[in-house]
């Protein structure tokens, strides 16, 4: 079976000892007292972990320098058959989507298309937030749903529909049927606390629907994807041949299952993509905040990596700031932004980015149990190159 590495950097061999260091130089994790314990003194390889969490096909891409230095694929896209994962297949992002939504929010206020402080309500069309008492003094607002702070359910019915129903955004918001889950409403008063919510990215959805009057594929096309010469990814359906070049999820058993991507609204975890075009998002995201991007304003940048409030890392995974529609991790004068995908059953993201490290990285893999196979990697990275984040003290 060979797979596809393509080194962008200029130092050829230096960087191919870099990927060798990194494919035998993960860090193994262990659960003791229920906690995730990386096991500093050990070292992995990555293919013998792949087989251990049951993943059949990975893709990295590595950021160093304010570019995409390389990107090399391992295994098989689907597990029923010995089609190789290739620079070109598609991965799904799962919720790692929410940071493009929240890029294509910010840039319509920019064009003071919407504000961030306005009741959302104002700009909505046909469907509108359920008011009640908890909203009648403060509002939903675009900021406050971008940083999961608007009071917007989770909800805890998760998503589905009815088997051979045509699905729209519209029935997903209002929990009608063909849609099996609960309807949006606010559940606390807008402002006064966090809670994680998909919906509140759908509502973001229907909102930038609402005023640009076009499909949620097309105005992310035109706004993200094109100017950031995204060309393979894409906010539609894995189907047909989009759906051939589309990674197979797998469950924990490695056993190959159907999509978890959801028809209806795609702003919460929709997006397809590869490693590289997502590394070229999280390196114009540097670059912006640096203010060295041709295409994102630096003030865009930073409203969208300033913390809007602080997270327990003991909590929340290590995250020490809630952003709009990115995670933050500081600590003394450096900086990652990152936001994790998980699609159920089996596609799994990871992406993150340092403005003030210059460094990257993206894994996407095919198989639920690769979220502990992708802390793996970033820890053995961070190892590696002395990351300032996610190596022993």
């Amino acid at each position: 079976m060979t797979n596809t590495i393509e080194i962008f950097g200029k130092d050829q061999k230096e960087i191919e000892k870099k990927i060798h260091s990194i494919e035998n130089g993960l860090i193994p994790i262990a659960i003791e007292d229920n906690q995730l314990a990386p096991q500093w003194t050990e070292k992995a390889n990555l293919e013998e972990r792949m087989e251990f969490y049951n993943v059949p096909g990975l893709s990295i891409a590595y950021i160093n320098n304010f570019e995409v230095e390389w990107s090399k694929t391992f295994g098989i896209r689907d597990a029923r058959t010995t089609d190789i994962v290739s620079l070109d297949t598609l991965f799904e992002s799962g919720s790692t989507a929410k940071s493009f939504t929240a890029l294509a929010a910010l840039q319509s206020v920019a064009k003071n298309l919407l504000n961030l402080d306005e009741n959302v309500n104002d700009k909505l069309k046909a469907w509108k937030i359920p008011e009640s008492d908890l909203t009648k003094e403060e509002k939903v607002t675009l900021e406050r749903l971008l940083s999961h702070t608007a009071g917007i359910n989770r909800p805890d019915s998760m998503f589905g529909s009815e088997p051979g129903s045509i699905l729209t955004i519209d029935h997903i918001l209002s929990g009608e049927k063909p849609a099996l889950n609960d309807p949006v409403k606010v559940e606390f008063v807008p402002g006064s606390s966090h809670q994680y919510s998909n919906l509140g990215y759908i509502i973001i959805e229907k909102l930038l629907t609402d005023i640009y009057g076009k499909s949620f594929v097309d105005l992310m096309k035109e706004i993200i994807l094109e100017p950031l010469s995204m060309k393979r990814s894409t906010f539609e359906y894995p189907e047909g041949e989009l759906g051939k070049r589309t990674i197979v999820p797998h469950d924990q058993n490695g056993d190959a299952q159907e999509t978890g991507i959801m028809r209806g609204a795609a702003a919460h975890g929709g997006l397809l993509t590869t490693p590289v075009e997502l590394g070229q998002f999280v390196v114009e995201l540097m670059k912006g905040y640096n203010g060295n991007s041709k295409i994102l304003s630096q003030e865009t940048v930073k409203q969208m990596l300033t913390p809007v409030l602080p997270l327990d890392p003991a909590k929340f995974f290590g995250f020490t700031g809630q952003a709009l529609g990115m995670f933050l991790i500081e600590k003394d004068d450096n900086l990652f932004f990152t936001h994790p995908g998980t699609n159920m059953p089996g596609a799994v993201c990871f992406m993150a980015g340092s403005p003030s490290a210059s460094q990257g990285l993206i894994v996407m893999s095919n198989a639920i149990k690769a979220e502990l196979l992708h802390l793996e990697i970033l820890h053995g990275i961070a190892t590696i190159f002395d990351w300032p984040f996610w190596q022993k003290d």
